[in-house]
């Protein structure tokens, strides 16, 4: 028997899951060509239509089937949050505009839920999958080979496997915009609320707090830093425990929006202000902060953005095509509103 791929399977045998693994292309890229669709790139579908005429591979015929739209499945670990809002508003708007359907998911970080999507997402033959700030388990993430379905991760909470786009922000200069701005208005004794530790956007927005500290020739308190899950009450919690030291910070930098507020919250039951008693600083912009009280400084990420690249790195996987590059990080920028000010002592 030979072991040649590209020797011709018997007549009438070959099927599109052959034909795709031996033109290293997707199960949904080959079913583009055997339909005539014009969204494959033109060497893609030249190997394709040169398999297909080796193998003697003919359509069955469907004559009253109608075309399948694109279909791509985008997955979260939680969907309770303003930020994955904003993800989706990016991710649903090119979806759109490529005439691509979306299934949205979550899979709570529990593998018996991530197996549940994986038999979801074989039935209903996905184009391909964006997984925003989730891990899939190994044997799942081979399942998705097998499947020949393209992935991309927005987000990553850790170092994904090398062949695999991923997009995020520039965590790390939004970090130390952060914390240059409030050194900048005088600010020394600078608190942080960080994020979960095992998340790569937490470790750098961190670092770059670091960095800044060590630029103004200032180390990092161990004391000063807290940790939170970017929901509010922990943020409401952290900024409470930095209430309670000796010398509390004049000014604390949340790593999100969403502890932010919840740091506002804390502040407010003290009976303090901002930014008279304390500056606060976020990270993401989320549309509600513009509209807290007072309206937040925070570091804009650019989530919307992220997304609808997610969604045309995805398509062009799916065409068969490669991305410009396997590594994407999107700028942050510094948005300065009416929660920070110079500490009370130099006003």
């Amino acid at each position: 028997m030979t072991t040649d791929e590209t020797a011709p399977a018997p007549r009438g045998k070959v099927t599109i899951t052959d034909i795709a693994r031996r033109a290293g292309v997707s199960v949904p890229t080959v079913s583009r060509v055997v339909n005539g669709r014009s969204d494959v790139a033109p060497e893609t579908r030249a190997r394709v239509e040169d398999l297909l005429r080796l193998h003697g591979y003919r359509k069955r015929p469907t004559p009253s089937a109608p075309a399948r739209a694109t279909l791509l499945d985008l997955v979260f670990n939680d969907l309770d949050s303003p930020w994955a809002v904003e993800i989706i508003r990016g991710v649903e708007e090119a979806a759109h505009a490529a005439g691509a359907g979306t299934v949205v998911s979550a899979i709570h970080g529990r593998s018996g839920d991530a197996r549940e999507w994986l038999r979801n997402l074989r039935a209903r033959a996905s184009d391909g999958v964006i997984l925003v700030t989730s891990a899939l388990e190994p044997t799942l993430h081979e399942q998705l080979r097998i499947l020949g379905v393209p992935l991309v991760v927005v987000d990553p909470t850790g170092s994904p496997a090398f062949d695999t786009p991923t997009i995020g922000a520039a965590n790390w200069s939004g970090g130390l915009a952060a914390t240059e701005h409030l050194l900048s208005l005088g600010h020394r004794r600078i608190g942080l609320i960080a994020g979960p530790p095992r998340l790569l956007c937490s470790r750098a927005r961190f670092d770059g707090y670091r960095a800044a500290l060590e630029a103004a020739g200032l180390g990092v308190d161990e004391s000063l830093v807290v940790t939170g899950d970017f929901r509010p009450e922990s943020g409401c919690t952290g900024c409470t425990a930095l209430l309670d030291l000796p010398e509390p910070p004049t000014a604390l930098f949340a790593a999100s929006d969403q502890m932010a507020l919840g740091a506002i919250e804390a502040l407010r039951r003290r009976g303090l202000r901002v930014p008279e008693d304390m500056s606060v600083v976020g990270f993401d912009d989320l549309p509600e902060v513009r509209w807290s009280a007072p309206p937040l400084t925070t570091v804009r990420q650019p989530l919307a953005d992220m997304g609808t690249l997610a969604v045309r790195t995805v398509l062009r996987l799916a065409r068969g095509e490669h991305p410009d590059s396997p590594r994407v990080e999107l700028g942050t920028e510094l948005v300065v509103r009416s929660s920070t000010a110079p500490p009370a002592t130099t006003q």
